[in-house]
């Protein structure tokens, strides 16, 4: 059996944002942090022309998420994620938007807890590593904590023993993916209670998670904590997170060690035909929050994307905000 993995602090899934220089990026600020994929579809994976299950080795511990619904092909896909090397399939059951609701997959499956438990089933066949679910407490007006329970109780017993639960309901209709993010109000104290009534699951928490202080409070009642647009928007949090939340080392010192350790896998990836913005524009919140900051997203934003722009562009930014707080 593969050893478990550690929950205590994992970066959401976020489509266009967690690729894989994202990934490699946040692993230099944290060996601890469990990271995701951006969700793939299972008919992205089986039938599309690129490779959607490549990353670099350096991301481990890495979950692939997928979108789907049907067992059949979800099963297959977590089959090739494990023969890849995932360290986990994750079944996205949270996603609200539009496009995935038309797939028959994301949140709208909170209304079919037996059909996600066939799904689970039929990958947990196939597969060692583990197989988890991230929802939401509910949907429209099927946001009763018994909803959420019934959903729990049914995937549960097809052998998901590991949920991360966003504590907001989604509208399916009528609000954006964004809004939905931001409008339907928190409710930790009902994924607490998921906890205490299900001692046996692993249960973390998502949503509105801003600081490695929240994170600790969550964790006196929680096994994980999931952050997604903070991680993104303000990067360096992961350096604290081996630290403060698991009791290792610190990975690295300073922003500037971040940005040296990355500088080499930004020249192999322009060596080998990549663009400069495909990597700077994950880092462009490195230095959120302290002297300097705009200067160094402003010269990334006007620069980093233009033909030919190499290194040399990153060390301009730095120089531009260097020269803003002397």
């Amino acid at each position: 059996m593969p050893s478990p993995l550690n929950r205590t602090f994992s970066v959401a899934p976020m489509l266009d944002w967690t690729d894989r220089h994202y990934r490699y990026f946040a692993r230099l600020m944290s060996k601890e942090a469990l990271l995701y994929t951006e969700m793939v579809t299972t008919g992205a994976i089986l039938h599309g022309k690129g490779d959607y299950l490549a990353y670099n080795q350096e991301e481990h511990p890495l979950a692939l998420q997928l979108g789907g619904s049907d067992p059949k092909d979800l099963a297959a896909c977590a089959k090739l994620a494990e023969a890849r090397g995932y360290d986990e399939v994750n079944i996205n059951v949270g996603c609200p938007s539009d496009r995935v609701q038309n797939g028959r997959f994301g949140a709208c499956l909170m209304a079919e807890p037996k059909l996600v438990a066939e799904c689970v089933d039929a990958m947990r066949q196939q597969v060692s590593v583990p197989v988890t679910v991230k929802t939401r407490i509910g949907i429209d007006e099927q946001d009763s904590y018994g909803f959420l329970t019934d959903f729990i109780d049914t995937v549960s017993a097809a052998g998901c023993n590991t949920f991360i639960i966003h504590a907001r309901k989604a509208w399916l209709q009528g609000l954006s993916p964004k809004e939905n993010r931001e409008i339907p109000p928190l409710d930790y104290e009902r994924v607490y209670q998921l906890k205490r009534d299900y001692p046996q699951l692993s249960i973390s928490i998502n949503g509105g998670v801003t600081s490695i202080e929240q994170a600790k409070t969550h964790l006196t009642q929680l096994d994980g904590v999931m952050v997604g647009r903070e991680a993104y928007q303000n990067p360096y949090i992961l350096a604290s997170v081996d630290t403060e939340l698991c009791g290792n080392p610190a990975v690295v010192s300073s922003r500037e060690e971040v940005i040296g350790k990355l500088l080499p896998y930004i020249g192999k990836h322009l060596a080998d035909g990549g663009r400069l913005n495909h990597i700077s524009r994950h880092i462009i919140g490195l230095y959120q929050g302290l002297p300097g900051s705009r200067a160094w997203r402003r010269y990334l934003s006007e620069n980093a994307h233009k033909p030919g722009a190499g290194i040399e562009v990153i060390e301009n930014a730095i120089k531009a905000m260097e020269l803003t707080t002397n």
